[in-house]
């Protein structure tokens, strides 16, 4: 079976989507309906900006959004997924894949998302930190043993495991962790929690912008992130795409699981190609790849 994987904030770059505007008319289409729908020209941003104003969160993800759905929707036929995923963000990119959400609602769903998101990491300061080399249930020990706010957070591959929370808590963990025998433990350049506790007042804000927004059925599952299984109904990936915020990212057992459901080849959808690096780590006995946008349409 054929997955279809979008990935999340961290994978933009300068320039991003050019090629596509510049081949595609239906990409270019989306791109100027983006500009409309957000009030600003994203696609200056994401053609010439700087690193630094692409990794503002109110602009890295829409534009990694628009980026992973412009390449989708110019595969044309092609494009048939049988199962989708996104890690964090890349969950709205995938359920504009299976027809859960349209274009338009998705892209103010993800703005709303990201402006509630930055609201919430400057309400209070927190961080980020990656773990390498230990096991999870090492990690996710540690972090219940540390005072303050600290949670395992991105389950990104075997021996990866990203933790969220106060700068103090962050800190103290991240000693506990190296004497733990952690190969690193490396606060990441990133604007807050994501993923813990401290997201609530940003997942208070966007429960009611999901509630009020029409899901459609999937026409294929998607595998989310907080409970790493095939979700078929649109009741519940409203509930888990509501949870996600304050919830890990389980994605190493995401991607386990469309494998034991059948999953033999994966595509990535979207800038760069953090998910296929992370693909190998998980099970290198799938093909994965990225997709490449050939026609002029």
């Amino acid at each position: 079976m054929h997955a279809y994987i979008f990935p999340g904030q961290g994978a933009q770059f300068s320039g991003m989507g050019l090629d596509l505007y510049e081949k595609s008319h239906i990409a270019q289409q989306l791109f100027e309906e983006a500009n409309t729908t957000l009030g600003f020209s994203i696609t200056d941003i994401m053609f010439e900006g700087t690193a630094e104003q692409l990794k503002e969160t109110k602009v890295t993800q829409p534009a990694i959004f628009l980026h992973s759905v412009a390449l989708a929707k110019t595969l044309g036929e092609s494009f048939k997924p049988q199962m989708v995923a996104g890690h964090s963000l890349g969950e709205f990119s995938a359920l504009v894949a299976n027809g859960v959400l349209n274009f338009e609602e998705a892209l103010k769903l993800v703005s709303q998302r990201a402006l509630a998101m930055q609201k919430a990491c400057e309400l209070q300061p927190s961080t980020m930190a990656a773990v390498l080399g230990l096991e999870n249930d090492v990690v996710e020990k540690i972090c219940a043993m540390t005072d303050g706010i600290v949670v395992a957070a991105n389950y990104n591959c075997p021996g990866q495991l990203v933790i969220s929370g106060e700068i103090e808590a962050i800190d103290k963990a991240c000693e506990s962790l190296l004497e733990e025998g952690a190969r690193r433990a490396l606060v990441l350049p990133v604007s807050g929690a994501f993923h813990s506790p401290l997201m609530e007042p940003a997942r208070e804000e966007l429960a009611s912008a999901i509630e009020n927004t029409t899901f459609n059925e999937p026409t294929c599952p998607i595998y989310q992130n907080v409970t790493a299984g095939a979700i078929n109904n649109a009741a519940d990936i409203k509930k888990n795409l509501i949870a996600q915020l304050t919830s890990p990212v389980r994605w190493t057992q995401s991607i386990q699981q469309m494998i034991t459901d059948g999953a033999t080849e994966f595509t990535e959808i979207g800038p760069g190609k953090v998910l296929q690096g992370l693909m190998r780590k998980i099970d290198r006995s799938v093909t994965a790849n990225g997709a490449v946008f050939q026609e002029l349409q």
